[in-house]
């Protein structure tokens, strides 16, 4: 597969049921295996919104070198709770299976549901992951967090979210500190509820992240 291709696949997990997923191969072809990025997509994480995802925010992933995998939610629910979170940590159990991806930690990724999608994965077992892209997400307590303490995040808000999430921005700042999360978070001026990537920012959160907790 050239590299930068796009594609769709149905993946068999470990319990029988099979997921969709668009993959991402990063622009440059390696020898080296590529590290692993499970990006979730916003609202019920369809077939629709995770294969537009999969272009405009995973393609700026995969162009700096990582193998994105945006799967598709099951049951219209992006991928809460606790059965759709298993399904995420199965697939990269799958993936990372396959000769040019990287074994280790793995990267998760998401936009509003999709983004407080990857913070539950990631509290179910921090160890397994180098960190999360919340682009956004909310958070509301510290006691469910507290498995993230010292887990890097990165937290974006757009400043005039349609859905008024940035009036809750403090709040959920407020959540994750006291978790003892490593967060770096910001409310993006001017921004909508979805927003194009600040890369001048999160291009050294992601090599400092992957450096301290990667391979």
């Amino acid at each position: 597969v050239a590299p930068g291709a796009f594609g769709q696949e149905r993946i068999q997990l470990s319990d029988g049921s099979q997921l969709t997923v668009f993959m991402v191969r990063p622009a440059q072809s390696s020898s080296e295996p590529s590290p692993l990025l499970i990006l979730m997509g916003g609202g019920p994480g369809n077939a629709s919104i995770s294969r537009d995802t999969s272009i405009w925010l995973g393609s700026g992933f995969a162009e700096r070198g990582w193998m994105v995998a945006v799967p598709v939610s099951p049951n219209n629910r992006a991928f809460r709770g606790y059965e759709n979170n298993l399904k995420v940590a199965d697939l990269a159990n799958v993936l990372q299976q396959r000769e040019d991806i990287a074994e280790g930690r793995v990267m998760l990724a998401g936009i509003s549901n999709g983004g407080m999608s990857a913070l539950e994965v990631a509290r179910r077992n921090p160890d397994a992951y180098m960190g999360v892209v919340a682009v956004p997400a909310l958070a509301t307590s510290a006691y469910d967090n507290r498995a993230l303490k010292g887990f890097p995040v990165y937290l974006r808000i757009g400043g005039e979210d349609e859905l008024g999430w940035e009036d809750r921005f403090d709040d959920t700042v407020a959540a994750l500190t006291e978790a003892g999360v490593e967060l770096d978070a910001a409310i993006l001026d001017s921004a909508p509820h979805m927003f194009r990537m600040n890369w001048e920012s999160l291009d050294p959160w992601l090599e400092k992240t992957k450096e301290s907790r990667g391979m």
